[in-house]
C-alpha cells in the first residue's frame, strides 16, 4: 500500500516537473521570438536609414547648380526630382511667352506711331471710309510704354524662374547629404478643452527609440 502511494506521489511529482518544463520551455520560446522580431524590426529601420543615407558628395551641390544653368530642369534630373521639370519649364516658358507677345504688341504700336509721323494714315486705328482716328497719338504713345514696362517685367520675371532652377536644385543637392530620419518627426497637432470645449492648437514632436 506504502509503495502505491510512493508510486502515486512520484507520478503527480513528475507531471508537475513536466509541466512547468513545458511551461519554462514556452515562455522561453516566446521570449527568444519576441527578441527576434524586435530584430527584425531593427535590421529594417537600420536598413532603410541606410538606404537614406547617401555618401557625402562636396561638388554635388555645384554639379546640380551647373547642371541646371546650363539646361533648365537637369539639375533637378540630377537630384532626382523628376516632378520638379515641368514645374521649372512652365514657369521658365510662360515668363517667355508674355515677354514675346508684349514686344510683339510693342513694336507694333511703335511702327504704327512712326509711320503717322511720316504722314501716312492708312493704319488700322484709322477709319478708313470716315477719316476718323480711333487711337490717338497720345494713345499709341501710352500703349508703348504699357507694353515696354510689361515686356520688361516678364524677362524679370524669366530670369527670376530661370535662377529659382538653379537654387532649387543646388538647394535639393545640400539637402540630400543629409540624414532625415522618420524616427523624428513634427508635426501639427489640436485638442479641445474640456471645460469650454474651445480648440488649442499647438505643434507635437514625436521620437522613437
Amino acid at each position: 500500500m506504502k509503495i502505491k502511494h510512493c508510486y502515486i506521489i512520484f507520478f503527480v511529482l513528475f507531471s508537475f516537473h513536466t509541466a512547468v518544463a513545458q511551461e519554462e520551455d514556452e515562455e522561453l520560446k516566446v521570449t527568444t521570438e519576441e527578441v527576434a522580431v524586435k530584430k527584425k524590426k531593427r535590421d529594417r529601420k537600420k536598413e532603410r536609414r541606410e538606404k537614406r543615407i547617401q555618401p557625402y558628395e562636396p561638388l554635388a551641390p555645384a554639379r546640380a547648380a551647373f547642371y541646371s544653368a546650363v539646361l533648365p530642369g537637369l539639375g533637378q534630373a540630377y537630384t532626382k526630382k523628376y516632378w520638379k521639370i515641368p514645374i521649372v519649364y512652365a514657369a521658365i516658358g510662360t515668363g517667355i511667352y508674355f515677354y514675346l507677345d508684349n514686344n510683339r504688341n510693342y513694336n507694333d504700336f511703335r511702327d504704327i506711331f512712326k509711320r503717322r509721323l511720316a504722314g501716312f494714315t492708312d493704319d488700322r486705328f484709322i477709319n478708313q471710309q470716315t477719316g476718323e482716328i480711333l487711337v490717338s497719338n497720345e494713345q499709341l504713345i501710352s500703349l508703348q510704354e504699357r507694353f515696354r514696362r510689361d515686356q520688361e517685367l516678364s524677362l524679370l520675371l524669366t530670369v527670376a524662374a530661370y535662377l529659382l532652377n538653379i537654387v532649387d536644385a543646388n538647394v535639393t543637392a545640400h539637402l540630400q547629404q543629409y540624414n532625415i530620419t522618420d524616427d523624428l518627426s513634427l508635426k501639427p497637432g489640436i485638442n479641445f478643452n474640456e471645460f469650454d470645449f474651445t480648440p488649442n492648437y499647438g505643434v507635437t514632436l514625436n521620437f522613437n527609440f
